[in-house]
């Protein structure tokens, strides 16, 4: 039986007369077309070049061999390239975007799975920040976001919740508070709370930062942030906290910052969200592919 090699030497030597230039061509050594050819010849039972120290000839038979199957290596390269044009063109991207190590470890798992439960589509999965995340979902830069919930914004539509955490209180580890086993939301009238850049009061986000305590003691207002890291090291620095999911001590633990669990608090949900003038199916399906993923990486005890 022909090799895909041996045709190819064959049909590049016939076009170039020049071995030097077939290997080249070919990417391989020209005492690799050299056997290549002879192998081919020996399959034939007759030479199909003529070959001198000076030139390369095709013999008869090596003419008519030409003529044979350089038709038939033209369609094979076609059927190839008009297989591998249709595959791109029905293989349609859904842009997904996270905020934060554990909503990304979820999108990943479930960008592998989601091509399987919805034929045609795959995922491209990015991270956001804090500062700009709905933006880049209404400006048709994502087309799903995985965030912490409350969300209100009446333009979205949000999916099922994925992952729930109890919320923490990050402080620096040398506040007094950080001493505590646990604190309350009363006990945020001690703090200052870190508030992230552009956000306003009853937007997305703002829920992190009461004004005052639940017996009205004002809270204060720490510095505007953009990223979660920069959050991170604005509270090492001993001038903020702020309050977080308890994945923070996974992912974020450092010893400069400490971790306290604050009770009083409901437990912090995340869900996949995208716009309801995009509500199409594949952003459904990643949806609920999320909340499969979620379940593989974190069960349920």
């Amino acid at each position: 039986m022909l090799e895909r090699l041996e045709m190819e030497a064959f049909l590049v030597l016939a076009a170039e007369l020049h071995f030097g230039r077939t290997a080249q061509r070919l990417g391989v050594t020209t005492g690799r077309v050299s056997q290549l050819i002879k192998k081919l010849e020996r399959s034939v039972g007759a030479p199909l070049f003529e070959r001198t120290n000076r030139s390369v000839h095709l013999t008869a038979l090596g003419h008519q061999l030409h003529g044979d199957l350089n038709p038939a290596y033209e369609q094979i390269q076609a059927a190839l390239a008009r297989a591998i044009s249709s595959t791109r063109a029905t293989t349609s991207v859904l842009r997904v975007g996270f905020i934060g190590a554990a909503a990304g470890q979820i999108a990943h798992q479930a960008g592998l799975m989601f091509p399987d439960r919805e034929p045609g589509w795959r995922a491209r999965i990015r991270e956001v920040q804090l500062f700009d995340a709905l933006a880049r979902l209404r400006e048709d830069d994502v087309d799903v976001l995985i965030l912490h919930l409350p969300i209100t914004d009446t333009d979205l539509v949000v999916g099922p919740v994925i992952l729930s955490e109890p919320q923490m209180l990050g402080l620096p580890s040398d506040h007094a508070l950080a001493r505590r086993e646990s604190v309350t939301v009363e006990d945020l009238a001690e703090v200052a709370l870190l508030r992230v850049a552009g956000v306003r009061p009853g937007e997305w986000l703002s829920d992190r930062w009461p004004d005052r305590t639940p017996e009205g003691k004002p809270i204060a207002s720490g510095p505007e942030v953009e990223t979660f890291l920069e959050a991170l090291q604005v509270v090492a620095s001993g001038t903020g906290a702020l309050i977080a999911g308890a994945q923070v001590t996974r992912f974020y633990a450092r010893p400069d910052i400490t971790y306290v669990p604050l009770i009083d608090r409901p437990r912090l949900d995340w869900a996949p969200v995208w716009l309801k003038s995009r509500n199409i199916a594949a952003s459904r399906t990643f949806a609920s592919t999320s909340l499969e993923a979620a379940r593989l990486l974190y069960p349920t005890p």
